[in-house]
């Protein structure tokens, strides 16, 4: 069992963390727009940016903005592993008593989080920021994101809250209660949804991306769906075992069937074609049951390895002293 000691600091150091994957063209709005807004909090802090394997020019210009903005700590992975171990790094890497993941192309609005950390002082170890108005998305990004929420709550045994991105404060003991999950195969929003703590919710409408393009499309997001799902629940297990059971049972009632008929009324068998659709519906529900299993078989196997879910090539600013 761990004790997870709750303390308050009379001045907290406040951590930034930010996942970055070729976004050369937001940086200097991200920084312009964030750093007055940090400053007027009066906290000391630090921007931890995680350059995620980006193949433009973000990490060099992560390195020259330092002069500028010197609270910059810049941690570039050695290839592009994913936005979710990007975000697992800086976690790990930030020292602040109140920590802070965000995206850098500014639909996380950096205005929100001085009520955030009102809200720490009121107590409180998580505050959600909840997404109101998602009018900028896509009727379609809209539906689907909404009945991924439903399906997860339901088929898991998490609560994941409605339109709650990764943009959310953190007490220092929800992270490092974060930092003691092991998973390889990293679902961000269901591990926080996990931890549970003392939680609070603010709500905001999200932005059009101020520049660039969104790097999540169609494919990568129903990925990510499924990864969540099979990260957080065996309910596809469960529902082949009932569906193997049910197709059972039809078997059984259509071969009686078919040797009642034939005994009392002498009808032929039913002929070849009937045979093949039979045959492919079956053959068709073992092979999706196998994919089934081959999930949660594939999970295994890549947790098991152990391998690093990151690896670092460089760390920049990391040597100063906090605050």
């Amino acid at each position: 069992m761990t004790l997870l000691v709750s303390a308050t600091p009379s001045s907290p150091y406040l951590s930034i963390v930010v996942p970055i994957f070729n976004e050369s063209e937001s940086l200097a709005p991200f920084f312009e727009r964030i750093t007055p807004i940090l400053k007027s909090t009066g906290l000391d802090y630090e921007i931890v940016c995680v350059n995620d394997g980006s193949r433009d020019t973000t990490y060099e210009q992560l390195c020259e903005m330092r002069a500028e903005y010197p609270d910059i700590k810049v941690v570039d992975l050695s290839r592009n592993f994913g936005k979710e171990p990007a975000l697992t790094a800086g976690l790990e890497l930030c020292s602040g008593d109140i920590v802070i993941p965000m995206d850098v192309d500014l639909q996380d609005p950096p205005e929100l989080i001085p009520e955030m950390i009102a809200k720490w002082q009121e107590g409180f170890d998580v505050v959600l920021a909840i997404r109101s108005d998602r009018s900028t998305d896509s009727f379609m990004k809209r539906f689907t994101a909404n009945s991924f929420y439903k399906l997860f709550s339901r088929v898991s045994d998490v609560d994941l809250p409605d339109n709650a991105g990764d943009f959310r404060l953190m007490d220092r003991r929800v992270v490092e209660a974060l930092k003691t999950l092991p998973e390889r195969t990293r679902f961000m929003k269901g591990l926080f949804a996990w931890l549970g703590f003392k939680t609070t919710q603010l709500y905001f409408k999200r932005e059009e991306r101020f520049a660039g393009e969104g790097k999540w499309g169609s494919w990568k997001l129903w990925n990510f769906a499924l990864d969540g799902i099979f990260s957080f629940s065996t309910t596809p297990l469960r529902i082949w075992t009932y569906l193997g059971f049910g197709l059972s049972m039809l078997s059984v009632m259509y071969l009686l069937y078919v040797v009642v008929s034939t005994l009392l009324y002498g009808n032929e068998v039913a002929g070849y074609p009937s045979l093949v659709a039979i045959m492919l519906f079956f053959n068709g529900a073992i092979l999706m049951g196998l994919g089934v299993v081959g999930e949660y078989v594939g999970r295994i196997f890549l947790e098991s390895k152990r391998r690093p879910i990151y690896l670092i090539r460089e760390k920049v600013g990391f040597d100063e002293e906090k605050g």
